[in-house]
């Protein structure tokens, strides 16, 4: 039998939460197939199999948190010896067995035919038994939660029910929810029971946050991702006063350079030239004249960072991570379009490894690729500032000689850790900015 352990995904990383299993005890598994996705403080990754055969017990569940090198599953070689099909077939006996001493309603079924065949190692329940088999992690959840699993049609290989069917199994009878929550929280239900009775929305609301979600509800597990992008923004907002500041910059020339080039350019270097790369670069540019927008909050002192790596937010379909163009002070416009493209792409892959994420000194974040107009970005921690890029947009502007004119025009929004940064350096970097992008033309070399 094989261990499959935490891995240690970075020097100085210790420990990780286990999210989504991509495998399930019973499937089998190729060598280097991806098993379970893992978050760090860090980094997403999938934890790819070192092993090829049958996964037969998974022992750390989704949303735990377990230390580098824990044992999180156990997967039985495949090997073309009878003998190895014999050892996993008496193994998956003895895992049933297990199984039917957690759940009473699964052993009364198995007590009564249940006739449990195996072949080539892998468990089949043959065609003249209807005794369901169901997971570790189904069993505690559903005896948690009181819930009937014969009630719940399962949607995984052979019909088996799976941990999600019985997260999203909503039971019909609701009154004996709140009851069997009440009965569970002892001494602390005393206050909240008079409440219920009385069919106060609120606290009837609470009590069920540990049951199951009410018909006209959809209650979503918050994945581990989630988790950690939640705890980094309550510390970000908790430690870093912020401030805010915006400016409104001109950015015709800008929008006319890009349009002369952007065929060309896509073309000869494989990349699209999109907007956010003039952004970084006028940034960074910025930094270069005020080097203590680059610096993190150290108690005693404020630690300006010679090095310019600048994090980009990128959005997936679930989660956001901020990959980092490492010394972006050395790149042009060519070599920034070309890192933003591939972070872009392996952040939504999620093929980003540790060094990816890690160094960030200022963040750069393009809402504007949303429509958006004006926000007030919470500062990646432990990191000073964050820029963002609003939506450019086309409007009558006046003019120095007050003549009314056609021009695009993009907001910048800025938000500052109030101890290290003030107003006065605040706005100066902001208009170093502003300058820098109103003063590009259309002769403005991109290499």
């Amino acid at each position: 039998m094989a261990d499959v352990k935490m891995p240690k995904l970075g020097e100085s990383v210790t420990e990780g939460t286990l999210g989504k299993w991509l495998k399930q005890v019973g499937d089998s598994v190729y060598k280097y197939e991806p098993l379970v996705e893992v978050v760090t403080d860090k980094v997403n990754a999938e934890i790819p199999s070192d092993f090829e055969g049958v996964l037969t017990a998974i022992l750390v569940q989704e949303n735990e948190t377990v230390q580098v090198g824990t044992r999180i599953a156990t997967i039985e070689e495949a090997v073309s010896s009878n003998s190895a099909s014999e050892t996993v077939a008496s193994e998956r006996v003895a895992q049933s067995e297990n199984m039917e001493s957690v759940a009473p309603s699964a052993s009364t079924t198995s007590a009564n035919g249940t006739n449990t065949t195996f072949t080539n190692g892998v468990g089949r329940r043959s065609e003249s038994s209807d005794a369901p088999r169901y997971s570790p992690a189904v069993l505690k959840i559903a005896q948690e939660r009181g819930i009937d699993l014969d009630k719940i049609i399962g949607t995984g290989m052979e019909g088996r029910v799976t941990r999600k069917d019985v997260l999203a199994y909503v039971p019909t009878a609701t009154p004996s929810l709140v009851a069997s929550a009440s009965a569970t929280q002892g001494p602390t239900t005393d206050h909240i029971q008079p409440s219920i009775k009385q069919n106060e929305q609120p606290v009837q609301s609470l009590v069920q946050t540990s049951a199951q979600s009410p018909t006209n509800e959809e209650w979503v597990p918050v994945t581990a991702m989630r988790k950690t992008i939640a705890s980094r923004m309550v510390q970000s907002k908790h430690q870093a006063p912020h401030a805010w500041m915006m400016i409104e910059v001109d950015v015709t020339p800008l929008v006319r350079l890009r349009e002369r080039h952007k065929a060309e350019f896509k073309q000869r270097e494989g990349v699209d030239l999109t907007y956010l790369p003039f952004f970084i670069k006028s940034a960074v540019e910025a930094i270069k004249e005020f080097p203590v927008i680059n610096s993190t909050w150290a108690e005693d002192k404020i630690i300006i960072k010679k090095d310019v790596h600048i994090s980009i937010a990128v959005a997936t379909d679930q989660a956001l991570v901020v990959p980092v163009i490492h010394h972006a002070d050395r790149l042009n416009i060519l070599g920034i379009a070309s890192s933003v493209a591939d972070l872009a792409r392996r952040a939504r892959a999620g093929k980003l490894t540790l060094a990816d994420v890690q160094d960030g000194t200022f963040t750069v974040n393009n809402t504007g690729a949303f429509g958006s107009i004006l926000s007030q970005p919470i500062i990646n921690a432990p990191q000073a500032a964050i820029l963002s890029v609003e939506s450019i947009v086309r409007r009558p502007v006046v003019r120095d000689d007050d003549s009314i004119a056609i021009r695009s025009m993009v907001n910048l929004c800025l938000s500052l850790d109030h101890r290290i940064l003030d107003g006065w350096v605040a706005g100066q970097f902001l208009r170093t900015i502003k300058k820098h992008l109103e003063g590009l033309n259309e002769s403005t070399s991109l290499y």
